[in-house]
C-alpha cells in the first residue's frame, strides 16, 4: 500500500519568539515493514534544516530560528509504501523459557526497565498479573493477552489524558487514549519480563466520519527471540499492518516527541496539528 502524510504543526505567540530552537521525529522509518519514497521538511519562517540518528534510530531533523517570528510552521510530507500484509512473516511462538535463557534479552534492558511515562509501579504489576491469570506461556501470546486487557477493560475516552498523562494514572482512570493504552501495555510487558517499546506513526483510515479529525497514533513493538520486533495495537486490539506507518521508537513517548523545542519571547498563544493520511496512486498507474 501506498500512503502519503502531511503532518503540520502551527504555534502562534502571544508577543514575538525569538532564538527559537526545534527537533522534529516525523520522517517514517525504513524497515521490513515499510520503506520511506520521499520526505520533505518545510518550516515558515524558512530557515537551514539539519538531520542526524538519535540512539534509536530515528531520524531527527533540527532547525534554529533567531529572529523574532509572530507564528512556527512546521510541515513535513512523506510518501510511505507499506509491505502487504500477505508478504509478512508470522510472529513464531516463542516459549517465555527461552526469552528468559537467551542473551538477545541482555541487548534490550532499557525495555525492561522504569522510564518517565512508564513506571513499573504496584499498579502496574497487579494489572500484569490480571491479565495473565493462569501464568506465561508464549511471549507472543502474552503480548496479545496484555493488549487485550488494555483494550477491553479500559475506556477510549478523547481529552481524558493529556500529554503529561503517566501510566499509573490512566491505571486509576481506566480511561486514555493511544498514547496512554500504549504505556499501560508497555508498562506490563516489562512487569512480565518482555522487552518493549514505545511506536509512534500514523494509521490509514479508509472510512472516516465527516466532523472526525485525523491524528498521529501511537502502539507497541516487543522483542521476540529470534525474530525481531513485532508490532500490537492496544487501542485496536491488533497486530500493527500494513495501513500503520511508523516514524519513530523508543522507551515511551518522551523519546519520540514528533515535535519538540524552546524559544523565548511571550507564552504560546495557540497551537494546532494538522495530519492527512491518504492512500497515495503509483507513479504510472490509471486512475
Amino acid at each position: 500500500m501506498l500512503i502519503s502524510l502531511l503532518h503540520r504543526t502551527t504555534f502562534v505567540y502571544a508577543s514575538k519568539a525569538h532564538d527559537s530552537f526545534n527537533e522534529v521525529r516525523l520522517r517514517p522509518v525504513d524497515d521490513g515493514s515499510q520503506i520511506c519514497r520521499s520526505f520533505e521538511l518545510r518550516t515558515d519562517p524558512s530557515t537551514q534544516i539539519r538531520d542526524y540518528l538519535d540512539f534509536y534510530g530515528n531520524a531527527v531533523h533540527y532547525f534554529d530560528i533567531v529572529p523574532g517570528h509572530g507564528r512556527l510552521v512546521i510541515e513535513a510530507t512523506s510518501e510511505v509504501e507499506t509491505t502487504p500484509n500477505s508478504a509478512r512473516p508470522a510472529v513464531p511462538v516463542v516459549p517465555r523459557t527461552e526469552l528468559e535463557a537467551t542473551g538477545e534479552n541482555e541487548l534490550y534492558s532499557e525495555f525492561l526497565v522504569d522510564c518517565h511515562y512508564v513506571p513499573l509501579s504496584v499498579e502496574v504489576w497487579k494489572e500484569a498479573k490480571d491479565a495473565l491469570p493462569n501464568g506465561p506461556t508464549d511471549v507472543w501470546s502474552d503480548v496479545r493477552s496484555i493488549c487485550r486487557h488494555v483494550f477491553t477493560r479500559f475506556a477510549y475516552k478523547p481529552r481524558s489524558t493529556g500529554v503529561a498523562t503517566l501510566a499509573t494514572d490512566a491505571i486509576r482512570l481506566r480511561a486514555g487514549v493511544c498514547q496512554d493504552f500504549a504505556h499501560v501495555a508497555l508498562g506490563m510487558c516489562r512487569c512480565s519480563g518482555i522487552p518493549a517499546r514505545y511506536v509512534s506513526g500514523y494509521f490509514f483510515k479508509s472510512q472516516r466520519g465527516g466532523d472526525e479529525e485525523e491524528a498521529s497514533h501511537a502502539w507497541i513493538e516487543a522483542f521476540i527471540p529470534g525474530f525481531g520486533w513485532a508490532p500490537y495495537d492496544p487501542t485496536h486490539d491488533r497486530t500493527a499492518d500494513e495501513r500503520y506507518i511508523k516514524a519513530a521508537a523508543g522507551r515511551d513517548y518522551s523519546d519520540i516527541r514528533p515535535v519538540s523545542g524552546t524559544y523565548r519571547g511571550g507564552k504560546t498563544r495557540s497551537l494546532k496539528v494538522d495530519v492527512e493520511v491518504r492512500e497515495a496512486q503509483a507513479a504510472g498507474a490509471s486512475a
